[in-house]
């Protein structure tokens, strides 16, 4: 007996198994009540009494080594196992670069995210809308340049059907089905009917924003685009705001900051003036209003938009705005 558990200490040293199911038949062929091992016990009983107390210590040393070797192999195939779950055998053998959101989405979902802070809300609308939305409710006269062929896209055999100018369609659309208080932003792309070169494009990206309450004043818009414009570019930025014209807003104003490159000291990017104009805004003219079943002589309110590109432009200093569309993997990678 005392050869034969020595044979199987050997055999129980060399065990090996590649898979639960010969590591199963690893156990039943020496472990199990009819295996080798515990044959032996049964013959333990026909051992002399004189080496009962030896060869009773050599089976016990046998089982617990090949206890301790089965449960090894268990530890290394459930090792082995969780290894495995870990790979997306999905996954291409080829090795797939990272990509990263658009310059234009980053820049965007920052502004949204700035102006979410003080209670703004995005709202959406169709990129094909009608003349109505677009220019006849935002008080645009039926002469205004904005209408001919040259400046809009429209559609052909459908006169009132075109590619919005402005987000501020989404605006209408919002005023005729929601009374006041209104506190919107309109981000989307709008199409204009521009030759394409480095600093301008038949399509572009904006931000508008709407704001209709009881009292609204010019002072609350002021600090409403302060807060947004040190937000964005930092806390010295400062701002100023210059009488201008929109249909759609009166008083009007656009408004520049000054330039985040010299820090208002003058340099070829701000053309020595200290001053970049980054967007337009104004009092949400009492026509428009009324067009939109909101009376003016109850609400007031301010809006203001901005080009998504122009934005960008200031913030990672993008000279070519072709860039943003090329889709060009050198120039996108830079955003990572």
């Amino acid at each position: 007996m005392k050869q034969k558990i020595e044979q199987l200490h050997e055999v129980v040293n060399s065990w090996n198994a590649n898979s639960a199911e010969e590591l199963e038949a690893i156990r039943i062929k020496y472990l199990s009540k009819k295996g080798e091992i515990s044959e032996l016990f049964n013959q333990f009983r026909e051992v002399p009494n004189d080496q009962k107390r030896e060869m009773g210590q050599l089976l016990n040393q046998l089982r617990d080594t090949a206890q301790n070797r089965l449960n090894e192999l268990k530890a290394t195939l459930e090792a082995q196992r969780q290894e495995a779950d870990k790979l997306d055998l999905t996954r291409t053998a080829e090795p797939i670069a990272l990509g990263t959101r658009h310059p234009l989405s980053l820049v965007k979902n920052e502004i949204i995210e700035i102006f979410s802070r003080i209670g703004f809300t995005v709202a959406e609308g169709p990129e094909i809308e009608d003349d109505w939305h677009v220019f006849e409710s935002l008080n645009f006269p039926p002469e205004h340049p904005a209408r001919d062929m040259q400046d809009t896209f429209f559609i052909e055999q459908h006169p009132d059907i075109l590619l919005r100018t402005h987000t501020s369609s989404i605006e209408t659309r919002v005023m005729t089905k929601q009374q006041p208080p209104i506190r919107i932003l309109a981000p989307g792309r709008v199409y204009r009917n521009e030759a394409i070169s480095y600093r301008a494009h038949c399509f572009f990206h904006q931000v508008e924003g709407l704001y209709v309450d009881k009292n609204v004043s010019f002072a609350d818009l002021k600090q409403a685009l302060l807060y947004f414009a040190r937000e964005m570019f930092g806390e010295d930025t400062k701002i100023r705001l210059r009488p201008s014209y929109f249909p759609f807003t009166e008083p009007s104003a656009e408004m520049d900051i000054s330039c985040n490159i010299c820090g208002g000291k003058g340099c070829p990017f701000c053309k020595h003036t200290g001053w970049v104009e980054i967007l337009g805004c104004g009092m949400t003219d009492p026509n428009v209003l009324e067009a939109c079943g909101i009376d003016s002589k109850v609400y007031s309110g301010y809006a203001f938009g901005m080009g998504v590109e122009r934005i960008t432009n200031l913030k990672y200093q993008v000279k070519d705005l072709r860039m943003f569309s090329e889709n060009d993997v050198r120039f996108l990678e830079q955003f990572k």
